[in-house]
């Protein structure tokens, strides 16, 4: 089964929202979670490099010729 446009969105839209939710976190630590805060920006980062890394995937071309050149009754 070759990839396909919605295949990559479905793959873009979640992996872009983790990712910025974790880039948020990062930036807002305070106290007691700000010793995470390079694990939340390197696993925002791989996130959103993943999604965008998708998209970027060729799709196989679209196939040519009829499946049926000579349909009957016609």
């Amino acid at each position: 089964m070759g990839l396909n446009r919605t295949a990559k969105g479905i793959v873009l839209v979640p992996t872009l929202l983790l990712g910025g939710a974790f880039l948020a976190a990062a930036a807002w630590a305070d106290g007691p979670g700000d010793s995470n805060r390079n694990l939340a920006i390197s696993l925002g980062a791989i996130l959103m490099g993943s999604g965008l890394l998708a998209q970027l995937l060729p799709e196989p071309p679209p196939e040519s010729g009829d499946p049926d050149p000579d349909p009957p009754g016609g």
